[in-house]
């Protein structure tokens, strides 16, 4: 099978189910958003983790695979991948067991601190812009709603493991000094 198909030459794009649309559809540009979180993903995976962390990320790039293949597909009565609000409480579960490394939160926390934790914050920034993308889509279009929890979810899951990144590192959270002085 050949990469090229040349359909697309005309800026259409085709979901599952046949229907055709433009490329810079709302729904194409939410599959491509998590196309790119799920990208980046793979640039931190190439780099050292601990493999608690290693194994958690290849399952949300598997995941995330579901998820393009959800929004792909807008006939929600049709069997196939989706995502449930079950993969959303996977990842409670995994925030509350994170959350007891951690310290609690007293102010605002800067990204930075380690490669892989910077990495992390900036998927986070990523899978958030999703989400808004998503709750766009959501207006005109009938979705799957565990799709929003998923990826809000998600996000909330990126920070707190930059967070024990950098603390399994030594590395101390980077604190927001609000300025006190005004100009």
């Amino acid at each position: 099978m050949k990469i090229y198909t040349k359909t697309g030459d005309d800026g259409t794009t085709g979901l599952s189910g046949g229907r055709r649309v433009p490329k810079s559809h709302i729904r194409i540009r939410t599959y491509g958003t998590i196309d790119e979180i799920n990208s980046i993903l793979g640039v931190i995976l190439t780099n050292k983790l601990d493999q608690d962390i290693e194994q958690l990320l290849k399952k949300i790039q598997n995941d995330l695979f579901s998820l393009g293949a959800d929004l792909s597909n807008p006939d929600l009565n049709e069997q196939g991948e989706r995502v449930t609000v079950e993969m959303a409480e996977f990842f409670e579960g995994k925030i509350d067991n994170f959350e007891k490394e951690l310290a609690p939160i007293t102010n605002f926390i800067l990204p930075g601190g380690t490669k892989n934790a910077s990495l992390l914050h900036f998927v986070r920034t990523i899978t958030r812009r999703a989400e808004t993308q998503l709750i766009e889509l959501a207006k005109d279009e009938e979705i799957n709603d565990a799709c929003k929890k998923y990826l809000n979810r998600l996000s909330d899951l990126f920070f707190v493991l930059a967070r024990i990144i950098n603390k399994r590192s030594a590395v101390p959270d980077i604190i927001w000094k609000p300025k006190k002085d005004t100009l």
